[in-house]
């Protein structure tokens, strides 16, 4: 590991089809790494969409979304692997399956 380069310890997804771009997470994501998408979903939201690094795992935005479902926070094990207890039961057979096949 590089000197002062920090390893996420989160990931989040959005689900865009939930979201209503209401921006709660938005203001409440401490490192600021959740922003608008440009593109409409198919109910005419802009919505929420995470930047791809710099997630610190807190939960605060998934915390904050009034939209069961809307966002999913995965926070990394002690290893690079996310932690399957953070995840629904769907996404971690899917992560399941998919490490298995590789």
């Amino acid at each position: 590991m590089i000197a002062g380069v920090k390893n996420d310890r989160g990931l989040i997804r959005v689900d865009i089809n939930e979201c209503k771009g209401c921006g709660l997470c938005i203001e409440a994501c401490p490192p600021k790494v959740i922003a608008l998408s440009e593109h409409l979903n198919h109910y005419g939201y802009r919505t929420a969409t995470y930047a791809g690094s710099g997630c610190t795992g807190c939960g605060i935005c998934f915390l904050t979304c009034p939209e069961p479902g809307a966002l999913t926070v995965m926070r990394r094990a002690a290893g690079s692997r996310l932690d399957p207890g953070a995840l629904s039961r769907a996404e971690a057979m899917e992560i399941g399956r998919k490490e298995t096949a590789a």
